[in-house]
């Protein structure tokens, strides 16, 4: 058997990354428009990368991209095209026998079709038709709520505005979005914390922390501009933590593509000071260890806590103290997988710095405990004062380039009150108080036959949600689906009775309305606000703007409507004047646009304001759960590949992890390898373990030896989703627990893949 490996043995990014760039540019025959728009791509007066939320850098470079970001424009300015003859060729069957890699090649949309049921295939349909049966459809509803409007974060704010606009004069609160699945537990956990959902930090900060620790995280893949800010804090000083049950390359080492010597070189840069590896599912625990080590030091020195900040903002210190001092080393070290003198060095780190950033991902949000977990990270930060001063915050990142803005926008089940007073008193509407569905309160809607309707603008519903199987016999119950996309997915294939495909421009291609160009906006992870405009040529005339099909589809929806749709869409300076009058924080919106990078949203907790029930930042605890393994159980976190983003796969290579060709693996470790007598490439099928009793099956995935901390696995998603039970949720936030599945594996009879 080989050895446990660790990872790809040279340092991210590099001139790897370079070579990989370039072959997807080739690979879509996307050379000119690609190249194109790479360099228009994350500046002042170009588009914003339909990629990651990271924010840009004032002072920006001529190739302000990473590898991942190459892969999505390389993707979006495709030569490939799926016309009609394309869905003449194939019925819906066939292509549901395809894997998500083979349809993402297939290449751009280019005009709506509507499926037959008859000949099981989509056909061409026109605009006016299509709204015309979606509004019909809509308009036989008995009530509001049985309508669904699904939202992918790429989505602008103006297309997200008016989206929550149609479905709120409709009558319903019922805006499921990626969220629910990512960030939710972060907004949860902070907003009772202190008060905002939203990270407290800002680029500029990194420039200054002394210590930034990183939960849950792998910005080698999923956020690569990240790490040009890591190595230069790095550089200059400042400790990095990380704690991640996998060794990630990116977290080790680092070089910047655009430093020619070290990428020739191929050397890399250092970028964790310290690297731990907790057990899946030990970061509550390890963060308790964190506070007891801080505490106990603290009583030996107790102006190593900003106590007058602990007085003057906080309450309920005492409350933890004496949870924490009930915490014992012992379930602490066993919980979290990491020793005393590991967890005691940590704090140490905390405790020398006065200035520290804490960052996390989705290896924190997708668990029962995400909530309460994160809420240690802000008992964390409050114990130095580090929420509301230079070079120290909370900073969850977050994932697609937009989730953030759509967020504020509106598109959210529960709003609050004060939103939709200003949506009524602006449109003159009646807006819906009854809280809407989330993602997993959707998903058992349908299959209730309780929502008929659903709408998807972007995203892959199908295979980013949890309980595969279960969600798509519910997406099938619907009366009618219509997805708003740029590119072919699964979802498309898995119908209501009634079906459509409606093809929306790409970032990266001119919007003419009245043949003028437009320009669109984001929000990125750290509450900027900027514009984004277009420079290539549709990849087909029969494209519409993601605005322009929200407008129409409501006109067509709402007979009655006050709203002036046309209008609005007409002149998107049109839609941001009305933003501006329901969102006070975006005053004067259009202007203060014309700012070099946009302009900055504000954030309360970074004013030291805490909107709380308390009216001050609040230590939340909670009992440390004592979780436990059967003998032959693992735990299984699901990740991305490197050749991918969210469910868009890329490539089928995983070049940081070693992984060649395919995507249906999982990652063990070596003794737990050992004790069932696997070897490295034996085909397992896995099986997860849920309180409904439902033993769900994925069926032939690849053993790999690897660095991951013994009783721990990890897969690939949308491949593991299927394990995922629906009804295992985040505490509060409802978030589907993808990186906590317990499961047990066995050895495939067959030893061969299933394709």
């Amino acid at each position: 058997m080989k050895s446990n490996r660790s990872s790809h043995p040279g340092p991210a990014a590099g001139l790897e990354a370079l070579a990989s760039s370039l072959k997807h540019i080739l690979h879509e025959r996307a050379m000119k428009p690609g190249v194109k728009a790479l360099l228009r791509m994350n500046k002042p007066g170009g588009f914003d990368c339909p990629g990651c939320a990271w924010p840009d850098p004032k002072n920006y470079s001529i190739t302000e991209f990473c590898e991942n970001g190459v892969k999505a424009i390389a993707a979006e300015t495709t030569g490939k095209r799926i016309t009609k003859e394309f869905f003449e060729k194939y019925t819906v069957a066939d292509l549901l026998q395809k894997d998500g890699y083979w349809l993402e090649q297939q290449g751009r949309l280019t005009e709506p079709m509507r499926y037959n049921p008859k000949t099981d295939k989509y056909e061409p349909i026109t605009w006016e038709k299509a709204f015309y049966t979606i509004g019909q459809e809509i308009q036989r509803m008995e009530h509001p709520n049985e309508a669904v409007f699904y939202t992918s974060g790429r989505t602008s704010n103006e297309a997200a505005f008016l989206y929550q606009l149609f479905g709120r004069e409709l009558g319903t609160n019922n805006f499921p979005d990626c969220s629910n699945m990512c960030h939710e537990s972060s907004g949860v956990a902070m907003t009772e914390a202190v008060g905002v959902g939203k990270g407290t930090v800002s680029l500029d900060d990194f420039e200054e922390a002394e210590a930034i620790f990183i939960f849950g995280q792998n910005p080698g893949t999923n956020h690569p501009r990240m790490l040009t800010v890591l190595e230069r804090a790095r550089k200059r000083g400042c400790q990095i933590l990380s704690f991640n049950p996998l060794r990630e390359r990116g977290l080790e080492s680092f070089i910047h593509p655009q430093h020619i010597v070290e990428t020739l070189l191929n050397k890399g840069s250092a970028i964790s000071t310290h690297y731990y590896q907790p057990l899946v599912g030990g970061d509550f625990a390890v963060l308790k260890g964190l506070l007891k080590a801080i505490f106990e030091a603290s009583k030996k020195n107790r102006y190593q806590l900003d106590q007058d900040f602990i007085s003057a903002h906080t309450v309920g210190v005492d409350e933890l103290k004496a949870d924490i001092a009930q915490t014992l080393w012992e379930d602490i070290v066993q919980q979290s997988g990491l020793t005393q003198e590991q967890i005691v060095e940590a704090a140490e780190v905390y405790l020398r710095s006065s200035k520290t950033i804490v960052c996390w991902a989705m290896g924190l949000t997708q668990s029962k405990h995400a909530v309460i977990t994160i809420q240690q990270i802000v008992n964390l930060l409050l114990l130095k004062g580090n929420i509301g001063k230079p070079g120290a915050g909370l900073c969850p990142v977050r994932g697609h380039s937009n989730v953030q803005g759509d967020r504020t926008m509106g598109i959210v089940e529960n709003p609050s009150e004060s939103f939709l007073e200003a949506l009524e008193n602006v449109f003159d509407i009646v807006a819906p108080r009854q809280r809407g569905y989330n993602t997993v309160d959707a998903i058992r809607a349908m299959n209730a036959h309780k929502v008929k309707v659903f709408i998807g603008m972007g995203g892959n519903f199908v295979s980013a949600t949890p309980d595969t199987s279960f969600t798509e016999d519910a997406i099938k119950k619907c009366e009618l689906t219509a997805y708003i996309s740029t590119k072919l997915n699964r979802s498309h294939l898995v119908t209501g009775h009634q079906a459509f495909i409606l093809p929306c421009l790409g970032r990266t291609e001119i919007d003419l309305q009245n043949k003028v160009p437009q320009k669109v906006t984001v929000e990125d992870s750290m509450s900027m606000v900027h514009t984004s405009e277009g420079i290539n040529k549709p990849a087909s005339e029969y494209l519409l703007s993601e605005p322009s099909i929200v407008a129409c589809m409501a006109i067509a929806c709402l007979p009655n409507t006050k709203i002036d749709w046309a209008g609005l869409v007409s002149d998107y300076d049109r839609i941001r004047d009305k933003i501006e009058k329901v969102l006070p924080a975006f005053e004067n919106f259009n202007e203060r646009l014309k700012q070099p990078g946009g302009f900055y949203l504000g954030n309360a907790a970074r004013e030291k304001r805490w909107n709380t029930f308390t009216g001050k930042a609040n230590f939340i605890t909670a009992p440390l759960p004592m979780l436990s393994r059967k003998p032959g159980q693992l735990r299984l976190m699901t990740i991305r590949s490197h050749d991918q983003y969210n469910t868009t796969i890329y490539g089928m290579d995983d070049r940081y992890r070693g992984v060649k060709g395919e995507r249906k693996v999982i990652f063990l470790n070596e003794s737990d390898m050992r004790k069932k007598n696997i070897e490295s490439g034996d085909v397992l099928n896995i099986f997860s373990l849920a309180s409904d009793g439902i033993r769900r099956m994925a069926k032939g995935f690849k053993a790999i030896p690897y660095n991951i901390p013994e009783g721990c696995a990890a897969a690939y998603f949308p491949e593991a989703n299927v394990l995922v039970p629906l009804n295992s949720v985040a505490d509060k936030s409802h978030t589907p627990t993808s990186k906590f599945i317990e499961i047990e594996i066995e050895k495939d009879d067959r030893q061969g893949i299933d394709e």
